[in-house]
């Protein structure tokens, strides 16, 4: 099948990738497209159903272009040192272009590459719909991320702790830039590498800004948003490495996610994250710490140790961008249309309440929204109503800024459970329900309940 596929990747030259087939699989069957997203990269939804557009993704027929490539890339995970990373288990077809920018195709779980170290670079169908969803669910919220545009099964079982079925999530970004990708070539003192890597960097997501400053400046200000809009929703990434943050600002690599149910700020989702370094709570201080771990990355073409004062400068602004993005969303969830600094505390007591009384996140401020009392014997919940209700909150405001609907983590195991036993129309009804999260369709009401007890997911796994 012919995509108008560029790789403009590869132009920056040998080490940025290897170049490779993926691994062909045995039995490809389509079970998933996103006919909306298809459209607007100027694709044929028909033509990727047919066999030649299933070969393509799948992995069992390259672009007529190009072989696909498997970016290199280092990172910090869990605060240790990995000089060498990779696409492990991922493949970059290439990138095309629209009228709305340009953007890169990436098979994942298409088998091994020469970053996959001991792993068998595929992946299982429970991670690939949960990242379907999730990012999918995370479009409709608002929230820059990368998309899904199909999902494959393999017809092969992939070995975990047991045998599940394979397959293949086909991923749109608009870039696949980490701050590992910068610390892969600093780290290799490799300076014409990172100016290259800026270039592109810059030329691709921010043209207006200029050099290594205005880049880290603009990643700076951008992440700072998207962390304030992960905060407003209640979202934990659940695995914040500098090789899982992306250039561009848009959320990547959706593996132990999830949405709070019950508040509580320490709350964490990652089976192996046992010292909370990825907690809700911890996401702006861990970004903070990835920015800074890019401005050294960027140091030597910026000057060395003589740019330092200024880097950590431009990194030290992230905290008052983020600050000032969290009180706007956290104040939008409240109705508040012209909040200051003085509305923080009105804000930061109703979280200390819900976290007390564990209310569940999105139900309380969904139940505000809609005029219920989501709390009603609490008695310091009553004295905070009165408070908020004298600032005169704008329910239109609200109705903005509070989901009715997220993509809770007991509906989608409950859903990947199924799928695993050939039935996909939880996944599907979850999709749809998704997509109008602040109106959604009638029929839903159960998608909206936190789970019981028995139903409570206290762990997702990384990686797939």
């Amino acid at each position: 099948m012919h995509l108008p596929l560029a790789q403009s990747y590869a132009t920056l030259g040998p080490q940025f990738f290897r170049a490779q087939p993926a691994e062909p699989v045995a039995a490809p069957e389509l079970l998933l497209l996103n006919e909306a997203l298809a459209r607007s990269l100027t694709l044929d939804p028909e033509a990727l159903k047919s066999p030649e557009g299933l070969a393509l993704l799948s992995g069992n027929e390259a672009p007529a272009q190009h072989s696909p490539i498997a970016q290199a890339y280092a990172g910090h995970q869990f605060g240790g040192w990995s000089p060498q990373l990779g696409d492990g288990r991922a493949l970059l077809l290439g990138d095309i272009t629209t009228p709305e920018g340009t953007f890169d195709l990436q098979l994942k779980g298409s088998g091994r590459t020469p970053f996959s170290r001991n792993g068998d670079g595929r992946a299982w169908l429970g991670p690939v719909l949960r990242e379907y969803i999730v990012s999918e669910a995370m479009q409709a919220l608002g929230v820059p991320t990368t998309r899904a545009l199909a999902a494959v099964a393999t017809g092969e079982r992939v070995q975990r702790e047991r045998a599940y079925p394979g397959a293949i999530l086909t991923r749109v970004a608009a870039s696949h830039i980490r701050v590992g990708t910068f610390q892969y070539f600093a780290a290799r003192a490799d300076t014409q590498a990172l100016e290259a890597l800026t270039a592109f960097a810059l030329k691709r997501h921010y043209p207006k800004a200029e050099g290594p400053m205005g880049l880290l400046s603009a990643v700076v200000a951008a992440q700072a948003r998207l962390i304030a809009h992960w905060m407003s929703l209640g979202f934990i990434h659940g695995v914040m490495n500098t090789d899982n943050m992306a250039i561009s600002g848009q959320t990547i690599d959706y593996g132990p996610c999830a949405f709070i149910d019950a508040y509580h700020p320490q709350t964490v989702y990652s089976s192996i994250d046992r010292m909370g370094r990825y907690a809700y709570d911890q996401q702006a201080q861990i970004g903070g710490w990835n920015l800074a771990q890019l401005a050294s990355a960027l140091l030597p073409i910026m000057g060395g140790e003589e740019a330092i004062p200024e880097a950590t400068e431009r990194v030290n602004a992230f905290r008052e961008i983020y600050q000032a993005e969290y009180l706007a969303r956290f104040a939008a969830k409240l109705g508040l249309s012209k909040p200051g600094a003085e509305d923080l505390p009105l804000i930061t007591e109703l979280l200390e309440i819900m976290a007390t009384e564990q209310a569940d996140f999105t139900n309380t401020f969904r139940a505000l929204t809609e005029g219920h009392n989501p709390l009603p014997d609490s008695l310091a919940f009553a004295a905070w109503h009165g408070r908020w209700q004298a600032r005169a909150p704008s329910l239109d405001l609200m109705k903005q800024a509070n989901p009715a609907l997220i993509p809770r983590n007991h509906r989608i195991e409950q859903a990947i459970q199924a799928a695993v036993a050939g039935d996909l129309a939880p996944t599907t009804r979850l999709i749809q329900a998704l997509a109008t999260p602040f109106d959604p369709p009638e029929g839903t009401e159960d998608l909206r309940l936190p789970p019981l007890p028995e139903e409570e997911v206290q762990a997702t796994f990384c990686g797939t």
